[in-house]
């Protein structure tokens, strides 16, 4: 069988989950635990009764970086929107080898572009929200400072990649959510549960992985402009085409809002009730060239730069800009039926900037050289292999080395993938060398097995770890080493478990999957006397308990389809047992959409309960429920007018204290898309 991951015309290939007693028990602690789900469970029991009595989780375990692995993956999820098909879509990031969603091992939800223009406006956090295992806190708009929990981990212990470039900040740790616009995002793989056995540093809570658009065959122009209400406006242009030997992706796009009141507080120095606006210009560029039918030349790049406003005093606002940039070059090579290999070099760079009152500028630089090298055994085995090399560059004025830092990462990774009859088994080992802290080990071992009748149980043990960051490390708030008995600070690490069955047969299906993710060595900004400054310093303090069950389940009932989640989470602090903040214990969303002559209609409700904004669980955030409407009309075959109006009953809310979210917006947007 020839490699599915570098061909000219890529075949898609699974490779499975492993079996043993343990996967096969999975059934019996997920009972227990499955019981408090039954209230909230209840609406998606209804979705498909036969398939939740045989309730059943999924996994995740795909990613090939490659272009021709991702060209195949966009093909089929472009034709497999919301039907039971997806399962066979292929997945590239839980393995970093191109497999079925089918046949994924973990936890992998995927995000095509159908879904992804239903969603109508805003940023990718606003996409995400609706992804089971996956809450989002946000100072104010669309535009505003935003994290993102994927089941319960801080927003830095989430990896972010652009079509495979490492996106990352060396300051606050993680990805600037809010820069990464809709419009420039062809579909979005959200794998959960530790990855550092694949990605190194950073993957205790999981990967988002997006990619940009890609040409396919004959031009195809999509154009989009447009309105609504809270001064709200878009404009958007792409251009995607290819033949045999040569294919390409342009896209350029600006999204702007005047906004609301985003800090809602009064009688402080800084209330001002004046709007806090946004406005966001992004754009992305895909040329890629086979040299001939085994080698595969491309390159990537896509920028994106957003600047909002906040309250600095009662007459004034200041701006956040934030800009983040990724690049990167790649060569694909299929050296035989069983070998191929590809080598990229990637670049990012993430920028924040706070002007003009309280200036503030802080640039983070990665690099990344990365060599991987698949050989396929036999029909049902694979090894892959990796060499990577990470450098990464911090400036920032906090910094006690005249202002800039540097460190450097190598890495060796290994894997094997197995897959005999109802069998699947993947192993993935990396050894990480870090400049400054030394070694850390990760791994992985998933199990799978198909019990028939559709049912599959699967479970998987993994670690992981996040460095520390160069601010956290080598600011005024890091460690003093030359104070007596004061130590650097050591890597965030975490140890997971999780099991899981799922179900699918005649447009249903089930997934239900318990996790229970154990993080040491949280870094947490404490009291001062470790660091030069007298305010507070950055130390391993902390350590929390990251456990919950979610249930997930779609059927197409007649002419509708149904879909949702419902999660039940438990993120702890054991230094003092309260819930970690902004994180709710319960939340879920539904959805329902069908098609109706040139119509396509759909409705998504969302609900969340109540949260703790702080450490202390002191201050608590009122639970919510939300309706987002969408509609779409196909005036004429390359015509289309959508309608969106999200929080419906224009709800009052907050997720984070003091700062208001939406109120009801509604937009309308014309797109023109013709192919040539």
């Amino acid at each position: 069988m020839s490699r599915c991951l570098l061909s000219a015309r890529p075949r898609a290939r699974v490779l499975p989950a492993f079996t043993s007693k343990a996967a096969s028990s999975a059934l019996f602690p997920l009972r227990a635990l499955a019981a408090p789900l039954a209230p909230m469970a209840l609406t998606l029991c209804t979705l498909a009764p036969a398939a939740v009595m045989a309730a059943s989780v999924q996994g995740a375990a795909s990613d090939s970086t490659t272009a021709a692995a991702a060209a195949a993956a966009t093909a089929t999820a472009a034709a497999s929107a919301v039907s039971p098909s997806k399962l066979d879509s292929i997945t590239v990031t839980g393995s970093r080898s191109p497999m079925r969603l089918a046949d994924v091992l973990g936890d992998l939800t995927l995000i095509s572009r159908d879904e992804i223009e239903r969603q109508g406006y805003g940023s990718l956090p606003d996409l995400l929200r609706n992804v089971a295992g996956l809450e989002m806190s946000r100072n104010g708009g669309a535009g505003a400072s935003t994290s993102l929990y994927l089941r319960g981990a801080e927003s830095r212990h989430t990896v972010v990649l652009i079509d495979g470039v490492r996106i990352d900040s060396q300051s606050t740790g993680g990805a600037d959510w809010q820069t990464l616009p809709l419009s420039q995002i062809d579909r979005v793989e959200v794998l959960k549960g530790p990855a550092s056995a694949l990605y190194g540093s950073d993957a205790i809570g999981g990967v988002v992985q997006i990619f940009t658009r890609r040409g396919n065959g004959r031009t195809q122009v999509d154009l989009g402009l447009g309105g609504g209400n809270l001064g709200a406006s878009r404009a958007d242009a792409s251009i995607t085409g290819g033949t045999r030997r040569f294919d390409y992706a342009a896209s350029v796009a600006m999204d702007r809002s005047t906004s609301f009141n985003s800090y809602v507080r009064t009688g402080t120095s800084t209330s001002n009730p004046d709007k806090d606006g946004w406005r966001n210009y992004s754009g992305s560029l895909r040329l890629g060239s086979w040299l001939n039918d085994a080698h595969r030349v491309e390159a990537v790049a896509f920028k994106s730069r957003t600047n909002s406003g906040y309250d600095a005093s009662r007459t004034a606002d200041d701006r956040n800009i934030t800009t983040t940039e990724s690049g990167r070059l790649a060569w694909t090579g299929n050296w035989s039926p069983a070998l191929s290999t590809e080598l990229s070099l990637s670049e990012s760079r993430t920028e924040l900037e706070t002007r003009p009152t309280s200036v503030y500028l802080t640039r983070t630089r990665l690099r990344t050289a990365t060599l991987q090298a698949f050989y396929q055994l036999d029909a049902h085995q694979q090894i892959n292999a990796l060499l990577e090399r990470r450098e990464d560059q911090l400036v920032n004025s906090a910094l006690v080395t005249q202002g800039k830092d540097t460190r450097y990462d190598n890495a060796l990774g290994l894997s094997y993938l197995l897959k005999a009859g109802a069998a699947s088994l993947q192993l993935h080992g990396r050894h990480d060398d870090d400049q400054q802290f030394g070694g850390a080990n990760t791994g992985i071992a998933a199990a799978g097995y198909q019990l028939g009748g559709g049912w599959r149980a699967t479970a998987s043990v993994g670690n992981a770890f996040r460095a520390p960051t160069l601010y956290q490390r080598g600011s005024l708030y890091g460690p003093n080493l030359a104070l007596p008995g004061v130590q650097a600070l050591r890597p965030e690490r975490a140890h997971n478990t999780e099991l899981g069955v799922n179900w699918a047969d005649a447009g249903r299906d089930v997934a239900l999957t318990t996790y229970r993710n154990e993080v040491s060595d949280l870094i947490a900004f404490g009291a001062a006397g470790t660091c030069p400054s007298p305010t507070g310093c950055y130390g391993n303090v902390a350590r929390a308990t990251l456990r919950g069950i979610s249930l997930k389940a779609g059927a197409q009932v007649g002419p509708v389809h149904l879909s949702g989640h419902v999660d039940i989470s438990d993120p702890t602090d054991n230094s003092t047992g309260n819930t970690l903040a902004r994180r709710a214990r319960r939340f879920g969303s539904l959805r329902a959409d069908t098609e109706l002559a040139a119509w396509t209609l759909g409705a998504t409700l969302q609900a969340s309960g109540d949260r703790w904004n702080d450490a202390a669980n002191k201050t608590r955030l009122g639970g919510y429920g939300l309706l987002n409407l969408d509609a779409s009309w196909r005036v004429a075959p390359d015509w289309r007018l959508q309608f969106n109006i999200d929080n419906a009953f224009n709800r009052s809310y907050q997720t984070a204290t003091y700062y208001a979210q939406a109120p009801r917006t509604w937009m309308v947007t014309l797109r023109y898309s013709p192919s040539f």
